[in-house]
């Protein structure tokens, strides 16, 4: 049965999605069937993807909403090995709707089922807040990845996300653990990015990736292509990150 890591932080901008989208790829480029789950109602990571949420029917919406068969949804992507279930902006309606749904926590982690044993890693983009959405990801989830912007303030929140977690596992999701936490937009030219990474190194010594995946204008430009940095600049520092981190992830195995 394939593992399922959810990446997730309620703070927006700190590389979710670039982190999903290119360990994805790397993963798949070393032989792994892996699946993409976009949870995130802005899409970022089916559009990083080439494929266009405003168009895209079914989605993970209709899956977990109208309990619509997850491979119905089923997407290929340009990559061999890399699939995606993808999402629309009408997955924003799903934190009303699910609501009043029996075991509302749960309905992620029941659409996916089917599916666990057809692949060897499930990551799921979550969304940047820890409303139902998010529950829904950490329930479904067998561990968490915790992208953590080089940036002040950075651990902000980081108490709030852990203690979530927690709830979860204790209420929903017994088996959930922490994968690591994963250092990112890390720049090098400024004092404050290596303080960042030493201070969160101190506070959870065995739980922080050794890769730091460095600020680039190759990572932001890749999505705009609908490509993985693999495949838009493979000699970039980006690249060379997210295939380190891949190598972490797949030495856990």
């Amino acid at each position: 049965m394939g593992r399922v890591y959810a990446v997730a932080n309620q703070k927006g901008g700190v590389g979710k999605t670039t982190t999903v989208v290119n360990l994805g790829a790397y993963l798949a480029f070393g032989g792994r069937r892996v699946l993409l789950v976009d949870f995130d109602p802005q899409a970022n990571a089916t559009s990083s993807l080439g494929v266009d949420k405003h168009t895209v029917s079914p989605s993970v919406y209709h899956c977990v909403i109208d309990s619509l068969p997850l491979e119905q949804a089923l997407t290929l992507t340009g990559r061999v090995g890399l699939d995606l279930i993808p999402a629309s902006p009408a997955l924003a309606g799903a934190e009303i709707e699910l609501v009043s749904v029996l075991a509302r926590e749960h309905r992620l982690r029941q659409t996916l089922a089917p599916l666990r044993e057809r692949y060897d890693y499930v990551l799921i983009d979550c969304p940047p807040s820890l409303g139902l959405l998010t529950v829904n990801a950490l329930a479904a989830a067998d561990h968490v990845i915790i992208p953590i912007q080089c940036e002040y303030l950075a651990m902000e929140g980081l108490a709030q996300l852990l203690n979530t977690i927690e709830l979860v596992r204790v209420s929903l999701n017994p088996g959930l653990g922490i994968c690591g936490l994963l250092m990112t937009m890390y720049d090098m030219r400024t004092t404050l990015a290596q303080q960042v990474v030493d201070e969160v190194r101190r506070h959870f010594p065995d739980k922080v990736f050794r890769t730091v995946i460095p600020r680039s204008v190759r990572l932001s430009e890749a999505p705009s292509y609908g490509e993985p940095i693999m495949d838009y600049a493979p000699m970039s520092a980006g690249a060379q990150a997210y295939a380190a981190l891949a190598a972490e992830i797949l030495a856990l195995a």
